[in-house]
């Protein structure tokens, strides 16, 4: 037989406040007990100062994560434990010390809002005009951290940004996934307002069948960003943007329209770079479990069969690739350079005989980095990254 709840016998109004009184204690519970995680945090800080660099410990925040998540009893959604713990770290890491990441701006892009979601909104975020300054301002010690766009499921790899890693001493820390969505965006009252649409190139041609339908005698006004497009259209009772659904808030705009891109399936990989790599022995462990991915650039000699010799190596070693790709080696007219994905943590101690051997049958071979498989961060996107057009 259920045990009747103590409140049961109340009235509506009885049990509302009864309740209330509970979550207000709860709360200054939770307030105590975050607090005292805080004041750990800063402790941590504190014991890592001479120690290591950086406070970004994507493996140790995933080992949190995952442990959390498998106790976890509800009814507390797990997406929700997530995104409240993404805020807690973001918030220890700041503690520990002060975080300044770069991104593709301005301050409303596709690149700011999925940094913000990953690394919390306790981090500095610092709009950069191009790519290439993100990968400046990491590689000179500016900011700490950069996010930056690497690839797209629909239009396949941001070739700035593989070229980028060829020329700067920055290494990749972490992976996301975002997917893009797009919303019509306007103060107008309903579509049949709408006389003119602004937004970035590449949301105007992703949203193009969309369009054509519902807004066919509509003016396309190109933007320099999705942000700058959302600003076109605030104040203008006949106008609307593209762009992502938090723009909505940031300039004062209504959404008329949700997910209006022709293809829905279409994400974006960001990858989070650091200045500096971890050390295959680090001197404080950040987790006891390894990696799942390890990224690899490197050069070949100008002979029959040396990339079939450099994935013999993978192969007997176990190791299941990912990802290939060849861009051009900038000053040497038809040599390239390999940027490859593979499925183990290289950095581990077992590996170390397997790298020197593809460090021997390569021209040049640099880790740049080992990381956890990243979230996939379902939210309404505003841009879509390409070398030319990505803008946010």
């Amino acid at each position: 037989m259920t045990e009747a709840s103590p409140n049961a016998a109340l009235s509506p109004e009885e049990r509302l406040a009864a309740v209330r009184t509970e979550i207000d204690a709860t709360d200054t519970s939770l307030l105590d007990l975050l607090n005292r995680r805080a004041s750990l945090s800063l402790e941590v800080g504190d014991i890592k100062k001479n120690m290591g660099p950086g406070v970004f410990k994507p493996l140790r925040e995933r080992e949190v994560l995952e442990s959390l998540v498998r106790k976890n009893a509800g009814p507390l959604p797990g997406e929700h434990l997530r995104a409240i713990w993404r805020e807690i770290f973001s918030s220890s890491r700041a503690l520990q010390r002060p975080q300044s990441v770069a991104y593709l701006g301005p301050e409303g892009t596709f690149s700011y809002f999925a940094g913000v979601e990953y690394l919390g909104h306790a981090a500095s975020f610092h709009p950069c005009g191009n790519i290439a300054q993100i990968f400046e301002e990491v590689s000179s010690g500016q900011c700490d951290l950069g996010v930056v766009p690497l690839e797209n499921s629909l239009q396949g790899t941001v070739g700035v940004s593989f070229d980028l890693f060829l020329n700067n001493e920055v290494f990749i820390r972490a992976e996301l996934f975002s997917r893009i969505s797009h919303c019509l965006l306007s103060n107008a009252l309903s579509l049949a307002a709408i006389r003119t649409v602004y937004s970035h190139p590449q949301p105007l041609a992703q949203c193009g069948g969309w369009l054509r339908v519902h807004l066919p005698k509509a003016a396309l006004i190109p933007t320099e960003s999705t942000a700058a497009a959302a600003q076109s259209a605030t104040g203008n009772a006949d106008a609307a943007a593209i762009g992502h659904k938090k723009l909505a808030d940031m300039f004062g705009l209504g959404v008329l329209a949700r997910r209006i891109e022709d293809i829905s399936d279409n994400w974006t990989r960001f990858v989070i770079i650091g200045p500096k790599s971890a050390s295959r022995t680090p001197p404080i462990p950040e987790t006891s479990g390894t990696a799942d991915k390890t990224s690899l650039l490197f050069t070949l000699p100008d002979k029959a069969g040396a990339l079939s010799g450099v994935l013999a190596l993978l192969a007997a070693g176990g190791i299941n690739m990912r990802k290939l790709e060849s861009r051009p080696l900038r000053g040497q007219c038809w040599r390239y350079v390999f940027f490859a994905d593979v499925e183990s943590d290289l950095t581990a101690p077992r590996h170390e005989n397997l790298c020197r051997r593809l460090e021997e049958a390569c021209t040049s071979f640099r880790i740049l980095g080992a990381y956890p498989i990243g979230p996939r961060l379902e939210r309404n996107a505003g841009e879509s990254p390409d070398e030319d057009e990505y803008d946010a």
